[in-house]
């Protein structure tokens, strides 16, 4: 028996309850980019790193029309 007069044959943590009460992240409401896919149809990184390259190329070449340039 417990101090606060429950009894428990195992000991029940704080991290069991929010696990046990934990919904899927990308099904939450305020999520809005995030999407699960099935397994083998993730996202390859490949559209990550070319999609950097086009941003930084789209910068740079922004940057060439600011006067004061060397």
């Amino acid at each position: 028996m417990t101090p606060n007069g429950v009894t428990s044959s195992s000991p029940r943590t704080g991290a069991q309850a929010v696990i046990a009460d934990a919904t899927d992240p990308a099904r939450r409401a305020d999520v809005l980019f995030r999407v699960r896919r099935e397994q083998g149809h993730e996202l390859s990184s490949w559209w990550m790193v070319g999609a950097f390259l086009v941003v930084s190329a789209g910068v740079i070449t922004l940057l060439s029309f600011v006067p004061g340039g060397h």
